[in-house]
């Protein structure tokens, strides 16, 4: 699943690449996706790079080679400088499907929780995507509410006990306290999770490693989408 940016850098990339065999540069994709700064751009690539739609090759200026296109990609969604694309299946303007609620069942038992696609713990990606799967989580651990699940990658959250590979349990909610875990989405762009805190009227995301810096945002840059209740971890 693709967010309404990387999908429209793909198929830029795909048509220029189709029209004059070279990718177009970083100031042309900036310009093209209406984007402040080339920062941008290299998360998008990066973020298309760790999803298998494209390969960076090495030792060669602006070399990008296109793998794959999305499913839903057809030729009335070929981008063109300045283009502005209708919704488009991973739109950041087109909601999130609603986390299921669990369903009431004895104490004693298990409930059934969606997970709803990968969270990043370092490098950023989109999270809450669709259904891909459920899990049983023991009813004691998430209590009352609407919950969904995600799987981490990366190692920022490392000093917390969040590993690569682990899967969270996320209480669905728009608000969080200082110091709590949490989904953020930045931007309506990508998602980490990262422990919540203020920093006057700014918004800080804390990492739970040394090698990763606090980030800081305008609060109307970031929204929360839950939080952390439970971790789930399987040894291999």
């Amino acid at each position: 699943m693709l967010t309404r940016k990387q999908q429209e850098l793909l198929l830029f990339i795909h048509e220029r690449m189709k029209e004059s065999g070279v990718p177009p540069s970083f100031d042309e994709m900036k310009d093209a996706l209406d984007l402040a700064s080339k920062s941008g751009i290299h998360r998008l690539i990066t973020a298309l790079e760790e999803r298998g739609f494209i390969r960076r090759l090495p030792n060669r200026a602006r070399a990008l080679e296109v793998i794959k296109l999305p499913e839903a990609y057809s030729p009335s969604l070929q981008p063109k400088r300045g283009f502005s694309p209708s919704v488009i299946q991973g739109s950041r303007d087109a909601a999130p499907p609603p986390p299921v609620k669990a369903p009431v069942v004895p104490e004693h038992h298990s409930v059934s929780v969606p997970v709803m696609g990968r969270i990043a713990a370092g490098v950023p990606i989109s999270a809450i995507q669709n259904n891909t799967h459920d899990i049983s989580v023991p009813m004691e651990m998430i209590g009352a509410g609407e919950h969904y699940a995600l799987e981490v990658r990366g190692d920022s959250m490392i000093e917390a006990g969040i590993l690569d590979g682990d899967t969270v349990i996320i209480r669905n909610t728009t608000s969080a306290s200082p110091g709590e875990i949490v989904v953020a989405l930045v931007d309506d762009e990508e998602a980490t999770l990262k422990r919540f805190r203020r920093k006057g009227a700014s918004i800080a995301l804390e990492a739970a490693n040394p090698a990763y810096e606090t980030r800081i945002f305008g609060p109307d840059r970031v929204k929360i989408q839950g939080k952390l209740v439970g971790l789930i971890r399987r040894y291999h």
